[in-house]
């Protein structure tokens, strides 16, 4: 923040023999970490890596009750942190704005907040940056699971980072298809059931096509084992 700046115009301003320093901001930017299932709120000057898509919710917090400030005007900047503040790609005016991550790369944000007097005279105040980094996509699919209720790999999951766009499928051997992956859902996994009941022990076909922040695009089409009667113990516990 231009703390000198902001200082020379505060102590520049009196209006009527009275001081007008007490206006104040406590900007927050926040979202939901998906990976680690907890809300982060961030300060200005404080940087986070995450992975897209991300949902994050600016907040002004404007607060100059009591002062001689009748009004004020925030503005948002969202920007490239290569490109630069002055590249901002998103301006906004409100006191709380929300923005949705899509693309990998480093992110700068700032507030920047013009109070206003009765005599129209005013003071400027601008935050520190808030950094988020957008990790680069990753997206694997395991081999088979054994939904046999032993809480160890009893649901299929997909494993992914930073992919902002998947559509997939498993089918039986005869083209059945048996269960859908999208984005919505595909934290859920599948539980090896189709209308209430397991299906049976044998061959499965994948099918998933995914686009990632990055623009890696994955077309995966692979064999999955589905063994309830697998029973996992120290000698057949593989790792990799």
């Amino acid at each position: 923040m231009n703390t000198l700046r902001q200082l020379f115009l505060t102590s520049a301003l009196y209006i009527g023999g009275m001081s007008a320093l007490a206006q104040t901001a406590a900007p927050v930017v926040t979202f939901y970490n998906i990976k680690d299932r907890v809300d982060v709120t961030m300060k200005p000057g404080e940087k986070q890596t995450m992975q897209a898509p991300l949902d994050i919710t600016c907040t002004a917090n404007v607060d100059f009750q009591g002062t001689a400030y009748t009004n004020y005007t925030c503005e948002w900047r969202i920007y490239n942190s290569d490109e630069g503040e002055k590249s901002a790609f998103l301006t906004r005016y409100d006191d709380d704005i929300t923005y949705t991550m899509t693309q990998a790369g480093g992110y700068g944000i700032k507030l920047y907040i013009t109070f206003r007097n009765a005599a129209n005279a005013e003071v400027e105040y601008e935050s520190d940056v808030f950094n988020i980094v957008i990790s680069e996509s990753k997206l694997s699919c395991p081999d088979g699971f054994s939904p046999n209720g032993d809480q160890k790999n009893d649901v299929y999951h997909i494993m992914y980072e930073s992919i902002v766009k998947l559509d997939g499928a498993i089918f039986n051997r005869w083209g059945k298809k048996l269960h859908t992956f999208t984005m919505q859902n595909v934290d859920q996994g599948w539980d090896g059931m189709v209308n209430g009941k397991y299906v049976r022990d044998g061959i499965y076909l994948l099918n998933l096509e995914a686009v990632g922040s990055d623009g890696v695009e994955y077309k995966i089409k692979k064999v999955i084992n589905v063994l309830k009667g697998f029973i996992e113990t120290e000698e057949n516990t593989t790792t990799g």
